[in-house]
Protein backbone atom coordinates (compact mmCIF):
# COMPACT_ATOMS: atom_id res chain seq x y z
CA UNK A 1 0.00 0.00 0.00
CA UNK A 2 2.96 2.18 0.44
CA UNK A 3 3.60 1.77 -2.88
CA UNK A 4 0.73 2.77 -4.13
CA UNK A 5 0.81 6.30 -2.07
CA UNK A 6 3.81 7.13 -3.35
CA UNK A 7 2.46 6.56 -6.92
CA UNK A 8 -0.87 8.94 -6.34
CA UNK A 9 1.82 11.60 -4.55
CA UNK A 10 4.37 11.52 -7.77
CA UNK A 11 1.22 12.13 -10.24
CA UNK A 12 -0.49 14.44 -8.41
CA UNK A 13 2.96 16.49 -8.22
CA UNK A 14 2.84 15.90 -11.95
CA UNK A 15 -0.13 17.28 -12.24
CA UNK A 16 0.22 20.15 -10.41
CA UNK A 17 3.44 20.76 -12.50
CA UNK A 18 1.50 20.31 -15.60
CA UNK A 19 -1.46 23.01 -14.67
CA UNK A 20 1.60 25.49 -13.65
CA UNK A 21 3.15 25.35 -17.76
CA UNK A 22 2.11 28.40 -18.78
CA UNK A 23 -0.15 29.05 -22.07
CA UNK A 24 2.29 30.40 -24.39
CA UNK A 25 5.04 28.04 -23.98
CA UNK A 26 1.90 25.23 -24.86
CA UNK A 27 0.78 27.73 -27.77
CA UNK A 28 4.31 27.83 -29.06
CA UNK A 29 4.75 24.02 -28.78
CA UNK A 30 1.49 23.51 -30.40
CA UNK A 31 2.19 25.64 -33.32
CA UNK A 32 6.22 23.97 -34.11
CA UNK A 33 4.06 20.56 -34.39
CA UNK A 34 1.06 22.17 -36.51
CA UNK A 35 1.78 25.38 -37.79
CA UNK A 36 -2.08 25.78 -38.94
CA UNK A 37 -3.74 24.57 -36.47
CA UNK A 38 -6.23 27.20 -35.18
CA UNK A 39 -5.33 29.34 -31.44
CA UNK A 40 -6.70 28.07 -28.53
CA UNK A 41 -8.70 30.14 -26.63
CA UNK A 42 -7.59 31.37 -23.03
CA UNK A 43 -10.57 29.83 -21.33
CA UNK A 44 -9.16 26.28 -22.65
CA UNK A 45 -6.20 27.07 -20.54
CA UNK A 46 -8.30 27.90 -17.43
CA UNK A 47 -10.68 24.66 -17.95
CA UNK A 48 -7.42 22.96 -18.36
CA UNK A 49 -5.72 23.78 -15.20
CA UNK A 50 -8.77 23.53 -13.15
CA UNK A 51 -9.20 19.76 -14.30
CA UNK A 52 -5.50 19.43 -13.68
CA UNK A 53 -5.84 20.35 -10.20
CA UNK A 54 -8.94 18.86 -9.02
CA UNK A 55 -7.06 15.39 -10.50
CA UNK A 56 -4.30 16.59 -8.46
CA UNK A 57 -6.35 16.75 -5.16
CA UNK A 58 -8.07 13.62 -5.89
CA UNK A 59 -4.43 11.87 -6.30
CA UNK A 60 -3.47 13.11 -3.12
CA UNK A 61 -6.75 12.25 -1.27
CA UNK A 62 -6.33 8.76 -2.49
CA UNK A 63 -2.30 8.57 -1.30
CA UNK A 64 -3.33 9.75 2.43
CA UNK A 65 -6.27 7.46 2.46
CA UNK A 66 -4.34 4.87 1.58
CA UNK A 67 -1.63 4.86 3.81
CA UNK A 68 -4.62 5.90 6.80
CA UNK A 69 -5.52 2.05 5.75
CA UNK A 70 -2.39 0.68 6.25
CA UNK A 71 -1.56 2.01 8.77
CA UNK A 72 -5.12 0.56 10.49
CA UNK A 73 -4.04 -3.11 9.40
CA UNK A 74 -0.28 -3.02 10.97
CA UNK A 75 0.86 -3.46 14.71
CA UNK A 76 3.22 -1.38 16.11
CA UNK A 77 5.50 -2.54 18.47
CA UNK A 78 4.36 -0.17 21.36
CA UNK A 79 0.23 -1.71 20.86
CA UNK A 80 1.49 -4.93 20.72
CA UNK A 81 4.12 -4.96 23.83
CA UNK A 82 0.94 -3.44 25.63
CA UNK A 83 -1.20 -6.35 24.26
CA UNK A 84 0.93 -8.95 25.27
CA UNK A 85 1.03 -7.68 28.56
CA UNK A 86 -2.17 -7.64 28.76
CA UNK A 87 -3.23 -10.87 27.72
CA UNK A 88 -0.48 -12.38 29.70
CA UNK A 89 -1.62 -11.19 33.18
CA UNK A 90 -5.25 -12.09 31.96
CA UNK A 91 -4.57 -15.93 30.88
CA UNK A 92 -2.00 -16.49 34.17
CA UNK A 93 -3.90 -18.10 36.11
CA UNK A 94 -7.19 -18.85 34.30
CA UNK A 95 -8.20 -22.25 34.55
CA UNK A 96 -11.12 -24.89 33.26
CA UNK A 97 -12.41 -27.95 33.35
CA UNK A 98 -11.38 -31.22 31.86
CA UNK A 99 -13.80 -34.20 30.97
CA UNK A 100 -15.26 -36.30 33.71
CA UNK A 101 -13.34 -39.48 32.09
CA UNK A 102 -9.79 -37.52 32.62
CA UNK A 103 -7.94 -39.16 35.25
CA UNK A 104 -6.33 -35.79 35.15
CA UNK A 105 -3.57 -36.13 32.69
CA UNK A 106 -5.05 -35.81 29.45
CA UNK A 107 -2.79 -33.54 27.25
CA UNK A 108 -3.95 -30.15 26.60
CA UNK A 109 -4.50 -28.47 22.71
CA UNK A 110 -1.61 -26.30 23.22
CA UNK A 111 -1.61 -26.54 19.16
CA UNK A 112 -5.12 -25.78 18.74
CA UNK A 113 -8.15 -24.14 20.95
CA UNK A 114 -4.92 -22.30 23.35
CA UNK A 115 -3.03 -20.91 20.50
CA UNK A 116 -5.99 -19.08 19.41
CA UNK A 117 -7.27 -18.30 22.59
CA UNK A 118 -4.21 -16.42 22.89
CA UNK A 119 -4.27 -15.20 19.54
CA UNK A 120 -8.00 -13.47 20.48
CA UNK A 121 -6.68 -12.34 23.47
CA UNK A 122 -3.87 -10.20 22.64
CA UNK A 123 -6.24 -8.50 19.72
CA UNK A 124 -8.47 -7.97 22.81
CA UNK A 125 -5.71 -6.28 24.47
CA UNK A 126 -4.68 -4.46 21.47
CA UNK A 127 -6.77 -1.25 22.02
CA UNK A 128 -6.57 1.73 20.37
CA UNK A 129 -6.15 1.96 16.71
CA UNK A 130 -4.40 -1.33 17.15
CA UNK A 131 -6.40 -4.16 14.43
CA UNK A 132 -7.96 -6.36 15.17
CA UNK A 133 -6.39 -9.00 13.17
CA UNK A 134 -2.84 -10.00 12.55
CA UNK A 135 -1.59 -11.62 15.82
CA UNK A 136 -0.21 -14.87 15.28
CA UNK A 137 0.55 -17.55 18.07
CA UNK A 138 3.28 -19.97 16.65
CA UNK A 139 3.99 -23.14 19.05
CA UNK A 140 7.61 -23.19 19.00
CA UNK A 141 10.71 -25.68 20.89
CA UNK A 142 9.55 -29.13 22.53
CA UNK A 143 5.71 -29.00 23.55
CA UNK A 144 4.69 -31.68 26.39
CA UNK A 145 1.15 -32.60 27.13
CA UNK A 146 1.66 -29.69 30.47
CA UNK A 147 4.13 -27.56 28.87
CA UNK A 148 4.47 -25.29 25.61
CA UNK A 149 5.94 -21.83 24.36
CA UNK A 150 4.30 -19.53 21.81
CA UNK A 151 6.53 -17.14 19.31
CA UNK A 152 4.43 -13.95 19.28
CA UNK A 153 3.76 -12.04 15.91
CA UNK A 154 2.01 -9.63 14.86
CA UNK A 155 1.92 -7.93 11.09
CA UNK A 156 3.64 -4.64 11.33
CA UNK A 157 5.39 -5.07 14.55
CA UNK A 158 9.29 -5.69 14.32
CA UNK A 159 9.37 -7.19 17.79
CA UNK A 160 8.82 -10.41 18.44
CA UNK A 161 7.53 -11.94 22.14
CA UNK A 162 7.31 -15.61 23.89
CA UNK A 163 5.32 -16.53 25.66
CA UNK A 164 5.25 -19.75 28.07
CA UNK A 165 2.75 -21.64 28.62
CA UNK A 166 2.13 -24.24 31.62
CA UNK A 167 -1.08 -26.51 32.77
CA UNK A 168 -1.37 -28.65 35.74
CA UNK A 169 -4.22 -30.30 37.47
CA UNK A 170 -4.68 -28.52 40.69
CA UNK A 171 -8.06 -29.93 41.95
CA UNK A 172 -11.34 -32.04 40.97
CA UNK A 173 -14.69 -30.04 40.89
CA UNK A 174 -17.49 -31.81 41.96
CA UNK A 175 -20.90 -31.54 40.59
CA UNK A 176 -24.28 -33.30 39.43
CA UNK A 177 -25.34 -35.19 36.38
CA UNK A 178 -29.10 -34.05 35.42
CA UNK A 179 -31.30 -36.75 35.54
CA UNK A 180 -29.41 -39.34 37.37
CA UNK A 181 -30.89 -39.75 41.68
CA UNK A 182 -28.58 -40.15 44.50
CA UNK A 183 -24.97 -40.49 44.02
CA UNK A 184 -25.45 -41.82 40.62
CA UNK A 185 -25.69 -38.33 39.77
CA UNK A 186 -22.19 -37.31 41.35
CA UNK A 187 -19.61 -36.47 38.54
CA UNK A 188 -16.20 -35.04 38.95
CA UNK A 189 -14.25 -33.06 37.03
CA UNK A 190 -10.61 -32.44 37.00
CA UNK A 191 -9.80 -29.05 36.66
CA UNK A 192 -6.78 -27.45 35.04
CA UNK A 193 -5.04 -23.97 36.54
CA UNK A 194 -3.03 -22.53 33.27
CA UNK A 195 0.16 -20.68 34.23
CA UNK A 196 1.84 -18.03 31.87
CA UNK A 197 4.72 -15.50 31.33
CA UNK A 198 5.87 -13.68 28.43
CA UNK A 199 8.88 -11.80 27.56
CA UNK A 200 10.52 -10.23 24.63
CA UNK A 201 12.62 -11.68 21.76
CA UNK A 202 12.58 -15.58 20.27
CA UNK A 203 12.02 -18.27 22.71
Amino acid sequence: MTTMATTSFILSAVLVAMACVKASRVRAWRHSVNPSAPEVPESSFVVARVLLLVMAALGLYTGFHTLAVADDGAWSDDELTSAVRGATEDLNGGFEYGDPYDDGTAPADFDGEYATKIEDTIVQYGGGDAPQFGVAATLTGPTTATEAAYRITATGAAKTFCMHVTREHTDDADTAAPGLPGDGAKVTMPVYTYGVVSRVGEC
